[in-house]
């Protein structure tokens, strides 16, 4: 496990991500989701509705991964969107990913 994928896990035991397509939409438009983390393998619908989402309400975003190690993080199943609603935690993850 890397230390993304370390973060992500922390994220998620302090409860301070949202996971699910329609869920993160919600939050995005909520104004509570800091950073968005997509999936590289996710479809082209999905990538556009996320990205598209994020461009009108100024919410940055970054593809990390594929939907099992993003599930795998969070020890979930499968997960292809995830939007972190705390501006630490977001701000290191966007750091980690761009390096």
């Amino acid at each position: 496990m890397n230390q993304i994928e370390q973060m992500l896990g922390l994220a998620m035991r302090a409860r301070k991500l949202i996971t699910g397509e329609e869920l993160v939409v919600k939050a995005i438009r909520q104004g509570q989701v800091k950073l968005v983390i997509l999936a590289s393998d996710a479809s082209a619908n999905t990538r556009k509705k996320i990205t598209d989402k994020c461009g009108s309400y100024e919410v940055p975003w970054a593809a990390y991964g594929d939907r099992i190690s993003l599930g795998a993080a969070l020890g979930k199943e499968q997960r292809v969107v995830i939007g972190i609603t705390d501006m630490g935690f977001a701000q290191k993850l966007k750091q980690l990913i761009v390096q």
